[in-house]
């Protein structure tokens, strides 16, 4: 808690990553508290309550059987009708629950979908005709089904043609005229709300996969900021241990005095270090010119390079804190390479403005480029295309090696100031 304290007492920008942070994540939460309900359609159920709320619902749209159910208690049919009614209700109510319910979770094959349905229908046109009119809702049945597995494309024509159906084998039927005339608004309206089921499912399918492709993203890409920033710490500040441990060890047996101070500085590098990792893992660092420059003195001093730092003049107020961010990353990871790599005698760092950009340029006299760019270059120039930046590289005017990193100013609006009457 006390790190905590101390990574964002006293600055705004800290603190406002904190709690940028934090709304973030307290917004997904509500999201995925909000839409738990949402997520589990179109899926098998994952536990005991799942189980039970798709039961409550598959009992209440199944209790519209009723009539047939009725139709086989009251003693109206001969046993073997009533058993045949019976084996056959069992049948229709098996085959479109699969249709429903599994084929709406995991699709099933073309021919079992078409054969399924195919049997549904005739099912409920047999039935209808040998057992009498109750039995006439099972047609709207049918076009539920057509609705919850047909494409759109399909089933705009095939529910209007079984309600048809279901009008043809009514009027064959005595007694259902009125049965009928109240099932033809049901069988359309059931058949279309299905479809319209039926797209929000697949819907939702489609939002559950892009939501886990964006966390996924948004994994990686936290992945290689991290990497970016570790990469630019650590080799700075262990470039910079390294060669203070050199001098302080060839210091050692003649200059003691000499050779503590720069464990001192190593020590401090040191802490500084562990500062920088903790912010840059919990992402609330975000360097600056002015620190960048400073240090890119004492690193320069340390490793024997004479320094040119008299035209890296640091306070631009039109340079926005993401930018001036960037440039910051470029000078520190520009110096450790020449401190690291180069093997050059000179550096000199210059920040010039050119109409609307700031170029920071870092030039040495060293052995140049001698391979493809590594992880430091690559990470910073993603860090300046983040900023709306550029980089470029290449050989100097004198040999050796020239980074230039751009980043766009921010100009605002000249304002006119009110003239004042002469007194």
């Amino acid at each position: 808690m006390a790190d905590r304290a101390e990574w964002t007492d006293g600055d705004p920008e800290r603190r406002t990553g904190v709690r940028q942070r934090l709304t973030w994540w307290a917004d997904a939460m509500a999201y995925d508290d909000e839409h738990d309900r949402l997520a589990t359609i179109g899926q098998s159920p994952e536990n005991r309550r799942q189980v039970l709320i798709k039961l409550m619902w598959i009992g209440i749209w199944m209790a519209y059987l009723g009539a047939p159910v009725s139709d086989l208690t009251d003693g109206h049919h001969s046993v073997p009708a009533t058993m045949c009614g019976a084996l056959g209700l069992l049948a229709f109510a098996a085959i479109y629950l699969m249709l429903v319910f599994r084929h709406t979770g995991r699709a099933l094959s073309r021919a079992a979908v078409f054969g399924a349905l195919g049997t549904i229908c005739v099912l409920a046109a047999v039935l209808t005709l040998t057992m009498g009119d109750a039995w006439l809702v099972l047609c709207v049945y049918v076009s539920v089904a057509y609705g919850a597995v047909l494409p759109l494309r399909l089933s705009r024509w095939a529910i209007p043609l079984n309600t048809a159906f279901m009008v043809a084998v009514g009027l064959l039927v005595r007694g259902s005229h009125g049965l009928l005339s109240a099932l033809v608004i049901p069988s359309l309206l059931g058949g279309f709300a299905m479809s319209g089921v039926r797209q929000m499912v697949r819907t939702t399918r489609a939002l559950r996969a892009a939501r886990a492709t964006v966390a996924q993203l948004a994994a990686n890409e936290e992945r290689l900021r991290l990497a970016r920033d570790l990469h630019d710490l650590l080799g700075h500040s262990l470039s910079l241990i390294t060669l203070k441990s050199e001098l302080a060890g060839r210091m050692l047996p003649d200059k003691p005095e000499q050779a503590a101070r720069q464990v001192a500085d190593i020590e401090r590098v040191s802490r500084q270090a562990l500062v920088d990792v903790r912010e840059a893992v919990s992402g609330f660092r975000r360097p600056t010119l002015e620190a960048e420059v400073a240090g890119a003195r004492t690193a320069l001093a340390a490793a024997g390079i004479a320094a040119d730092l008299s035209r890296a003049a640091t306070h631009h107020p039109d340079l926005p804190p993401d930018q001036e961010g960037a440039l910051a990353w470029a000078l520190r990871e520009a110096v450790t390479n020449v401190v690291r790599h180069s093997g050059a005698r000179r550096c000199a760092v210059t920040l010039d403005e050119t109409d609307d950009e700031l170029c920071l340029t870092v030039t040495d006299d060293g052995r140049g480029a001698t391979g493809p760019h590594g992880n430091g270059l690559t990470g910073l120039a993603e860090r300046l295309q983040l900023a709306d930046g550029r980089l470029e590289t290449g050989p100097g005017e004198r040999g050796g090696f020239t980074l230039r990193a751009q980043v766009p100013l921010s100009r605002g609006a000249p304002v006119e100031l009110p003239s004042q009457a002469a007194p």
